[in-house]
């Protein structure tokens, strides 16, 4: 098991916190989750305060005597009180941003992404492109146990695709999410992004990505023996790249058809 986990991890970059993202509003999902961590921080050091002064200062071996009151109406309100205002300051602000989250309206680019057991597959719908995305063949090489291939030399192992899913930078783009088979989940941490992919039901979820670049992610619900062989990598490229790269693709999926019939 241990090995299994080193292998999944080869190459990846070891972080303690969740990333501030490439989109707005994963930068502002990560100022509120900041937020919270540091109102639990401090929240800890009074109350541990409290106790470890008191028992310090108030033991019995000090002297101390309990004291003779069995509640204190003030104290009551205080404690009552500070918590529902520290509430009030956490839920305004993420009541916001969870609303922005799901306003998906008026997009540029529209893409239904379907899971299968175990690769997605993307179509574009106004640009009449669609492919499938799966498990790059340098990791499929490396993934059986006795391939004498190291995972550690293969570059982004278990976290690169054949066909990456590219989107024009600075661009709302709404993802339209469902399932062939069973619950799978599109997770990009990049894009703040993690969503439950479910047979007869279409979710939907949208971002715009404010930098360029290459970003990974992977199904996040456990569906089946190859879960964990699902990545997803999306390319983020300035809108002349993507608009060639469109027009590409749509040369090419016109010479296979062609080529079918």
């Amino acid at each position: 098991m241990l090995g299994l986990v080193l292998a999944s991890t080869a190459n990846a970059d070891w972080a303690l916190n969740m990333p501030r993202g490439i989109t707005e509003l994963s930068a502002e999902t990560y100022d509120l989750h900041m937020t919270v961590f540091w109102w639990c921080v401090g929240i800890g050091v009074v109350v541990f305060g409290v106790m470890i002064f008191s028992l310090i200062f108030h033991r019995k071996s000090a002297g101390a005597r309990a004291a003779t009151f069995s509640h204190s109406t003030t104290a009551e309100v205080i404690w009552t009180t500070i918590p529902v205002v520290i509430l009030l300051l956490m839920a305004v602000p993420t009541a916001e941003t969870m609303i922005r989250l799901e306003d998906s309206r008026n997009p540029d680019i529209s893409i239904v992404v379907t899971g299968y057991q175990w690769k997605w597959h993307y179509k574009y719908q106004d640009e009449g492109v669609e492919f499938y995305s799966s498990l790059a063949r340098t990791s499929l090489d490396a993934r059986p146990k006795q391939s004498d291939i190291d995972p550690f030399s293969v570059d982004n192992y278990l976290l690169e695709v054949d066909n990456p899913l590219v989107v024009p930078r600075g661009k709302k783009v709404r993802i339209l999410l469902t399932s062939n088979d069973v619950i799978h989940a599109w997770y990009v941490p990049e894009l703040a992004i993690k969503r439950d992919a479910i047979p007869g039901i279409v979710n939907e979820i949208w971002f715009r990505a404010e930098e360029s670049g290459t970003f990974r992610g992977q199904c996040a619900e456990l569906c089946g023996k190859d879960h964990g062989y699902m990545p997803i990598v999306v390319e983020v490229v300035e809108p002349d790249a993507y608009q060639a790269w469109v027009d590409s693709r749509s040369v090419d999926d016109s010479r296979l058809a062609a080529a079918q019939k």
